[in-house]
Parts: structure tokens; sequence; C-alpha cells
């Protein structure tokens, strides 16, 4: 956080309610859980509590509600408007597109938006904010265009809001979904000595086996001889594709840089302009990912995602599945491609340890305009 000459900061955390349960002998911790979760609900109801004295914590009829409906406008998925279907809509400090994710200053209020984009956020503190939103399925973020000051026990309805995702052309290729996790790829099981039986479970879609320890190891035991080739036309992401962009171990005790390969054809003649790829990270941990078309040995790459967004989030090393988000916009000169096989080398370059390396949200290859 910064802070000016002089500037006066305060934020309120809590109340915090701590919660001991008990059950008949022999139940089990199930119940427990259970017991606990049904609690938090009926906890949940009650916020903001009444019973606070301090000015600092206003009470419900003291703070105000925004809503409206938002709607996504993208001619090259769909002709006509669509739902923003279970979007995240909140509010946060005024900022730049995205700048919520690291804003922890002020006060935030999220909602999610039902499946038709309604949306009401409820019990904000007086304040002035900027509206942000992004939408499951849908690239990029969302920021209304207004600030909005909220004041004591206001309504603010702010009706139909358009979110126009980034867009040049019509998709030719994707991998993965634009959710900002790395859930949806490939998972694979941990060493056997290193499994959590809470997380035991073969499927690859189980929800959380990302939390299992150790994960990181396996590419370079999946992988032993050449680094991950994806082939957009006949691999699956949720199969073929693993879910971080991770270092190599030797068996020396060092680590190696890894390249990616993504194969693919371009659907009829080459046309002249450029091309877009967009390539959205889940997480980022001191890693920089460079970009080549079709020449791996290339001295300067194409494309870099910069070491300004190298990134610390350490999901990878805490078993997370997502971290901060990041969306890169390259475009690409049709000089760079060719009309039959093209492949585009993804090095992720910095390889210090284990850690280094990124979790791929979706990367979309596009069409000139």
């Amino acid at each position: 956080m910064r802070f000016g000459v002089g500037e006066a900061w305060k934020k309120v955390f809590g109340p915090v309610f701590i919660y001991l349960n008990s059950d008949p002998v022999g139940s089990g911790p199930g119940s427990l859980w259970e017991d606990a979760k049904n609690q938090m609900r009926i906890e949940t109801s009650k916020w903001p509590y009444s019973f606070v004295g301090s000015t600092d914590f206003p009470s419900s009829n003291q703070r105000g509600t925004v809503s409206g409906r938002l709607l996504v406008r993208d001619r090259h998925a769909k002709k006509w408007l669509m739902w923003g279907d279970s979007a995240y809509v909140g509010l946060a400090a005024p900022g730049e597109l995205g700048s919520w994710q690291t804003e922890s200053k002020g006060y935030q209020f999220w909602t999610r938006a039902d499946g038709q984009g309604y949306f009401s956020i409820n019990n904000i503190r007086p304040g002035n904010y900027n509206l942000y939103a992004w939408v499951p399925g849908v690239i990029g973020d969302y920021k209304y265009a207004n600030d909005i000051t909220v004041t004591l026990g206001s309504t603010t309805r702010l009706g139909l809001l358009i979110y126009d995702p980034p867009r040049q052309g019509p998709t030719l290729w994707e991998i993965g979904v634009p959710d900002r996790t790395a859930a949806e790829f490939y998972i694979p099981d941990p060493q056997p000595t290193l499994m959590n039986r809470f997380y035991n479970n073969s499927d690859i879609h189980t929800p959380d086996k990302f939390r299992q320890y150790g994960l990181w190891e396996r590419y370079a035991e999946l992988f032993p001889h050449q680094d991950l080739v994806y082939n957009v036309a006949t691999d699956d992401y949720r199969r073929h594709w693993f879910f971080a962009h991770v270092t190599r171990a030797t068996r020396f005790g060092t680590y190696q840089a890894t390249t990616w390969q993504i194969v693919f054809r371009l659907q009829g003649p080459k046309q002249s302009g450029n091309y877009m790829l967009r390539l959205a990270l889940a997480s980022t941990t001191e890693a920089v990912v460079e970009i080549r078309f079709n020449n791996p040995l290339a001295r300067r790459a194409h494309f870099s995602t910069g070491y300004w967004a190298s990134g610390r989030d350490n999901a990878i090393a805490r078993h997370g599945i997502h971290g901060l988000y990041w969306l890169f916009n390259f475009k690409v000169p049709s000089g760079y491609l060719v009309e039959d096989e093209n492949i585009i080398y993804l090095t992720q370059r910095r390889h210090m340890g284990p850690f280094q390396g990124v979790m791929y949200d979706y990367i979309r290859f596009e069409g000139v305009q």
C-alpha cells in the first residue's frame, strides 16, 4: 500500500467469529463439518452485525446498494447479446482495469450475478468506487466507465451494462476455458508416498486434485525426454495439456528451462495483415514466457510476457490452481506463419528452482480482422 505525506488511514478487520461445536459420540467428523458450514451460513446472513458499537463499522441501514444487469457482446461468439451468466461483480477503489486484484487499502464488495446477468451488491460502506466484473467463460475484465458514489442508505440502479471482451477476428483455435484457473487441464496423480487420502481419487476431473503435494515434480517424469507437444487438431486439453508450465529437474539437482509446442494448421490460405494470439495466465511465479513462431532457435523471441509481469503469487508451491490473472494480446504478422503446419514455441526461461512457472488459463488464436 502507498500513503501520501501526512495521509491518515484506518481499516476495520472483523468482527471475527469463532465457533466451537460438538456432537454425540460416534457420529463422526462429517457431522461436525456440516454443522459448522450451516453455522457459517447463519452468520453470513446476519452480516453486517448490528451489535458493533464502533462508528467505523456502519450498520446495515447506513450502507448502500448497487444493482444492474451485465450482458456480453461478442459477435464472433454469438450474433446476439449474451447474458453475463454467473458473473463476478464487485466494487473496489477507483483504478485501472483489473486493479482490484492487488488493491487492499480500501474495502471491496462482491457478488455473483444470476444466470441472466442480474446482480445486486448490498451493504456497501459509503465511499467512492469503481465497478469491476468478469464473466466465467469470457476472456478479459470489465470496468464500468464512471465512478460510483455510495452514501448512507443509497440505492444505485445502473441499468443495463454491456461488456465488449477483447476480440479481433474469428477464433481459429483455442486451448482451455477462460475461467481464470488451470483446473480444466491435466492434473496428474501424485507419487504414492505423497498421496493425501482426503483428495485420493484418480479421476482427472476431481475438483481438488491439484491440492496433492509434489505435482510439479511429475512433469519431468511424464515428459522425460521431450517437453510437451500439443496438437490443436487432435489433442484434448483435459488430458494432454499439463496444468502448470514448470521447470525440469535434472539428476544433478539443477533445473532447466522448458519449451512447450503448439502445433496447428491455418484454415484456408494465409491472409495478409495481423493475426491475434491471446494468452491468459491463471498464475505466474517469477516466470517469463517467450513466444516464437516456427523457429525455436530465433535469437530474439517474437513476443514475451516480460519481466515486469513475472509475478509472485506462488500458486505452484502452495498447491493452488490460480493466482493473479494476466492477459496478453499479441498481434502476429502473417509473415510469421506458413500455409502448412505451424508451431508456436512457449519457453518458460527462468529456471533457478522448481516453483518458477506459469499456469495457463486460456489461449486463443484469432484470424485477421
